[in-house]
């Protein structure tokens, strides 16, 4: 369903709530429906079990943050500027981890898909600065 659908028939509210929190997951998706990851030819050789039914900002966090580990963080530690562009959702995870939010203080936070956010952080990657590119 889209978001007008689902509203429609769980309510703004409820929709809200799936869309910003942090850990309350939607209702799962039939894994037939046309929508679905596991219809979808992209994901035809990972095994059902890794393709979720349903996806919060927790889940899409533990899907992002090895990405994070394994190349993101090790560049910036190297001195490297990394440009990240990404579904609005994985970057909201990953702004929840580089900021080290709450589970609550996520649900508040809006990213633009435009203009650039950019982050600068020291050493240890803690954030020392933060703009959105051309402001």
């Amino acid at each position: 369903k889209n978001k007008a659908e689902a509203a429609e028939q769980f309510g703004d509210e409820q929709v809200h709530i799936w869309r910003r929190s942090y850990d309350v997951l939607p209702p799962n998706m039939d894994r037939d429906d046309e929508h679905s990851a596991h219809t979808d030819r992209r994901y035809a050789s990972l095994d059902d079990s890794v393709i979720p039914d349903a996806e919060n900002l927790k889940v899409t966090l533990e899907r992002a943050l090895p990405f994070w580990e394994d190349k993101i963080a090790p560049a910036l530690k190297d001195g490297k500027n990394v440009f990240v562009g990404a579904h609005g959702n994985s970057i909201r995870a990953l702004v929840k981890h580089i900021k080290k939010l709450s589970d609550d203080e996520i649900m508040d936070v809006e990213i633009p898909n435009f203009p650039p956010l950019v982050f600068e952080f020291d050493e240890k990657l803690n954030v020392v600065s933060e703009y959105y590119l051309g402001k």
